[in-house]
């Protein structure tokens, strides 16, 4: 590994210059060169398949993973925050003293204000120090930090855990910590890892004004295109390398859409010159063969000998692959369309049935009903009438009680997530008023935010095959393999334990024990989190077409837009 460290003497606009050389994890290339800039303030989201290197690129630019070849260059004076992926020997630490502890100034500043009353005495010098701490303290607002950060825990849909442990906290919980620990950092350059996974709208777009306001540059791992659409850039990493592309998410749409028309005449290109250099070693061999001539054969050897070099070179470039949304594909040219046949990027496949034999009745009923827990009411009042060929969308904030809806309809049988919740309090639905009803013989399919313990410790094709028998369904290793590809997953993936996937990798697992039972009734628990664009894009392009019902909860506008149905408002909103 080398690293140059260098910082810029004069003060620019750029904060960051990354050139990443190489990143390889065994005998796999991952990074092969990225390259880009960040300017001061400036909002960049980063997008990828799953398994481009995202998370890995964040681990390099904190300083966590040192084992690069490339140059990180920050300017001088530069402080870097990033929000976790892990915690470990937190102990006791509450929620409140983990965001502190992400403010070094606050941490200095109080550590100053606390121990120095009873040892600085006639020290002039700490007297000052004293003095300039109090100022300091008091003009950032150190001495109402507290009450803020408990007011937006709530915000986030989080009371009363200021002061919880933080290890106590769910996964989603400590996300959202990390967001909130962030937005408190005042440091020059966030890096912020899929922050809306477990927001709900209010929540997310409090986040969206923040990060549309806030001083700080961005680096924000995203495919939520609500995020996207507020950038100032996005980068978007593949086949080891990046492009960048000025503005928000529409217009990437827009110049991905013809940049992919260059990029890809340009390796046709590349194609014909590997043709044309293929037949010229053929030639120069003929005419070296024919030649008597000792100088014009070695001429023709010294011919071949730079067609090879050439030909050699051209050889390592890789074939690209390229995703274009549905909307920009349907209007390319008839050449650019055809060209894109050859070079779009493999997708999932995602099998829904489309029998448009299916009937139109009533799969799921409720009357005016009221659900809660203990002596507390979620919510009153809820009516639905879900039919084959229909969607309903159930919204509401975090704990309003959507989640409890969809487990009181499965009979309590789900493990749908609970982020928002204390799962040290778990208690049984209480039906207060009305009636909800499941038809008995329908087939449901239900994509879960978080995958069953159950298969936590299995390899992905033992999971696989246990959840098919599991729910008594035929289960080959043929079917095994080809889920497998289907859900864009190799065979070293196959191996892996299920706990060790990546949460796009859970995501598409999730899908596929959604769809094993060939479900008449999919229901839908924020199944656009974790999932890269062109996953998002297959899944809304199935929806649209199943005849089945969909029953789905999601914060994704884009989604919520294209899957559309009839809104079931829960809860106060």
């Amino acid at each position: 590994m080398w690293l140059s460290v260098a910082f810029y003497v004069k003060i620019t606009e750029m904060i960051a210059d990354i050139h990443i050389t190489e990143k390889s994890f065994g005998n796999k290339n991952l990074i092969k060169d990225i390259k880009f800039s960040v300017d001061d303030g400036e909002k960049v989201g980063i997008i990828g398949r799953n398994g481009v290197g995202k998370s890995t690129l964040f681990g390099i630019l904190t300083g966590a993973d040192k084992d690069y070849t490339g140059e990180i260059i920050y300017r001088r004076g530069t402080t870097v925050v990033a929000t976790a992926q892990e915690h470990h020997d937190m102990g006791e630490t509450t929620v409140l003293q983990y965001v502190l502890q992400g403010l070094p100034e606050y941490a200095k500043l109080s550590h100053i204000i606390e121990t120095y009353p009873t040892s600085m005495g006639d020290d002039m010098h700490k007297i000052t120090q004293y003095t300039d701490a109090l100022a300091r303290f008091d003009d950032k607002g150190f001495y109402q930090i507290e009450e803020q950060i408990e007011r937006e825990l709530i915000n986030f849909q989080l009371p009363d855990v200021a002061h919880r442990p933080f290890s106590t906290l769910s996964g989603g919980q400590k996300r959202l910590v990390e967001v909130i620990k962030i937005m408190h950092s005042d440091a020059h350059l966030a890096l912020i890892d899929e922050p809306t996974n477990h927001m709900d709208y209010v929540a997310k777009q409090q986040f969206i004004d923040w990060m549309q306001s806030a001083r700080e540059a961005m680096l924000v791992i995203t495919h939520d295109r609500d995020v996207l659409s507020q950038v100032d850039r996005i980068v978007e990493l593949k086949d080891g390398g990046c492009m960048s592309f000025k503005g928000n998410y529409d217009a990437y749409l827009k110049q991905n859409a013809l940049s992919t028309g260059t990029q890809m005449n340009e390796f046709e290109m590349i194609e014909k010159r590997m043709t044309n250099l293929k037949q010229k070693i053929i030639d120069y061999q003929r005419l070296k063969e024919k030649s008597r001539n000792p100088g014009t054969i070695q001429k023709f050897k010294r011919l071949e000998m730079q067609s090879r070099e050439e030909l050699s070179e051209l050889e390592t470039k890789e074939k690209p692959t390229f995703w274009i949304d549905k909307e920009s594909a349907e209007n390319l040219n008839y050449k650019t369309a055809a060209q894109y046949g050859k070079f779009k990027a493999k997708n999932v496949r995602i099998g829904l049935k489309n029998d448009e034999s299916r009937s139109k009745h009533v799969l799921v009923t409720a009357r005016d009903l009221a659900l809660g827990y203990g002596d507390t009411v979620l919510f009153e009042g809820v009516d639905i009438d879900l039919r084959e060929g229909e969607a309903v969308e159930l919204r509401g904030r975090n704990g309003a009680g959507k989640t409890t809806l969809i487990k009181a309809l499965l009979g309590g049988s789900a493990n749908l997530d609970v982020s928002n919740k204390d799962s040290s309090k778990k208690q049984d639905i209480v039906f207060f008023s009305g009636e909800l009803t499941l038809d008995s013989q329908v087939r449901v399919g239900i994509y879960e935010q978080e995958v069953s313990p159950t298969y936590f410790d299995l390899p992905l094709e033992a999971a696989i095959e246990r959840m098919y028998l599991d729910r008594k369904l035929t289960i080959t290793t043929t079917k095994i393999r080809q889920l497998l590809s289907d859900y864009l997953f190799t065979e070293g993936d196959g191996q892996t334990p299920v706990r060790r996937l990546s949460g796009g990798q859970k995501a598409r697992f999730q899908l596929i024990s959604m769809l094993a039972n060939d479900p008449q009734l999919l229901i839908l628990d924020e199944p656009t989190n974790h999932l890269d664009l062109p996953s998002i894009e297959e899944l809304e392009t199935a929806l649209q077409k199943y005849s089945g019902a969909v029953l789905y909860v999601s914060h994704d506008h884009y989604f919520c837009e294209s899957l559309g149905g009839a809104v079931i408002k829960i809860g106060a909103n």
